[in-house]
């Protein structure tokens, strides 16, 4: 777990490799930072625009220090997220950075129909796998979005290019995994560590 100081310092990690990619195709480095940022975990930087997806990129499982996770995903997330153009210079003002830390996945060991009563909405996100395909949703995702755990789950199967109900299949792996989420109240505003733990779990 990060303390709220070294998820704010995240956030402005993220902000800086935002700004300095965008307006001068430039990585920063991350030396001089906290000791966790020097420890392998898994990562998703997630932009917003005036409340609008504007970029989220990141790394699943923990196979790079978390200093340099979230210097690439805060690249990958303003150019290299396929469902948008590049973020311009003229944006950056106007964008809000969420940074979202993961625990490493691990695979549900019980039978496929249980899994609805598992699932603990904000709380889990969801790895879906079958074969090449592979989608991933936060926990934020389902409190966002209104779902209980059984849209969730349809919706991760979705996000991985395969039927609703693909979830339910013996050859299909689901992981879940917990984070914890910073996120600017404004852009370039104060950081806040938000948590859906009062959110229910449907059913």
């Amino acid at each position: 777990m990060l303390t709220l100081q070294e998820g704010r310092i995240a956030v402005r990690l993220a902000r800086e490799a935002l700004k300095a990619y965008v307006e001068g195709r430039k990585t920063i480095d991350t030396k001089g930072l906290p000791p966790v940022f020097d420890e392998p975990r898994g990562v998703f930087v997630t932009l917003h625009l005036e409340g609008e997806l504007r970029g989220c990129i990141g790394y699943p499982h923990p196979v790079m220090p978390l200093g340099k996770a979230i210097v690439d995903s805060a690249i990958n997330a303003c150019s290299r997220d396929p469902r948008f153009p590049s973020v311009r210079p003229g944006e950056l003002k106007r964008i809000e950075v969420e940074v979202t830390i993961l625990t490493k996945p691990e695979t549900y060991n019980v039978p496929k129909k249980k899994l609805p009563e598992l699932v603990r909405i904000g709380k889990d996100g969801l790895i879906v796998t079958k074969g090449p395909f592979s989608g991933l949703l936060l926990p934020q995702v389902a409190p966002e979005w209104g779902f209980d755990s059984l849209e969730f789950l349809g919706q991760t199967c979705v996000k991985a290019g395969l039927p609703p109900d693909a979830w339910l299949d013996e050859d299909t792996e689901v992981q879940h995994f917990e984070a914890q989420i910073f996120a600017e109240v404004a852009p370039e505003r104060e950081v806040i560590e938000k948590s859906y733990s009062d959110a229910t779990c449907g059913t």
